[in-house]
C-alpha cells in the first residue's frame, strides 16, 4: 500500500473510530443523564431517545464497516503482520484481543439493534399514549444502558489494544 493510500486508511478509520466510540461515550456521559434530568418521564423523553437512537445506529453501522475495510488494509501492510492465525509475536496477540474486544462489540450493538431497541420502541409509543407500563420502559432502557456501556468499554479497550500494538 502506497503512502497515500495508508494515510487515507488511517483517516478513515480514524474518522471511523472518533464517531462511534466518541458517540458512544457522549450519548452515555451527557445526553442521557441530561435528557433523564430535564425531561424525566415525559413523552418527549421517549421521543427524543428514539430519535437519537434511530440517527446514531446507521452512523454506528457504517463506522463498524469502514473500521473492518481499512483496518483489515492496515493490517496487512503492518511489518509485524506474519499471516492469517499466525500468533508467534507480541502484536499479533495484542491484535487478537483486539479483534475479539471488535467482535464483542458488534454483538452488543447487534443486540441493542435488534433486540432491545424495538422492544424500548415500542415500550416508548404505548408510553406516549398512556398505555404502557413505565416499569417496563425504564427495565429496558437499563438493559439499554448496560449494554451500552459494555460497547463503550470495549470500545475503549480497542483504543488500548490499538495502541500497544503501535507501540510494538
Amino acid at each position: 500500500m502506497s503512502q497515500p493510500q495508508y494515510a487515507l486508511s488511517l483517516f478513515f478509520h480514524i474518522t471511523a473510530t472518533t464517531l462511534w466510540i466518541g458517540g458512544l461515550l457522549v450519548t452515555l456521559i451527557l445526553v442521557w443523564p441530561s435528557l433523564r434530568r430535564t425531561l424525566s418521564s415525559q413523552p418527549a423523553l421517549y421521543r427524543l431517545l428514539s430519535t437519537i437512537r434511530s440517527r446514531f445506529y446507521p452512523i454506528s453501522n457504517l463506522s463498524l464497516a469502514v473500521l473492518i475495510v481499512t483496518g483489515l488494509f492496515q493490517m496487512t501492510a503492518d511489518p509485524n503482520y506474519r499471516g492469517f492465525l499466525d500468533f508467534d509475536n507480541t502484536w499479533s496477540k495484542v491484535m487478537l484481543l483486539k479483534h475479539i474486544a471488535i467482535a464483542s462489540m458488534a454483538i452488543a450493538g447487534l443486540m441493542l439493534q435488534y433486540g432491545v431497541a424495538p422492544a424500548l420502541e415500542r415500550a416508548s409509543l404505548l408510553l406516549e399514549h398512556n398505555k404502557g407500563d413505565l416499569k417496563t420502559w425504564s427495565r429496558l432502557h437499563r438493559r439499554e444502558v448496560t449494554l451500552t456501556w459494555a460497547n463503550a468499554l470495549l470500545g475503549l479497550a480497542v483504543l488500548a489494544f490499538s495502541a500497544w500494538a503501535t507501540s510494538l
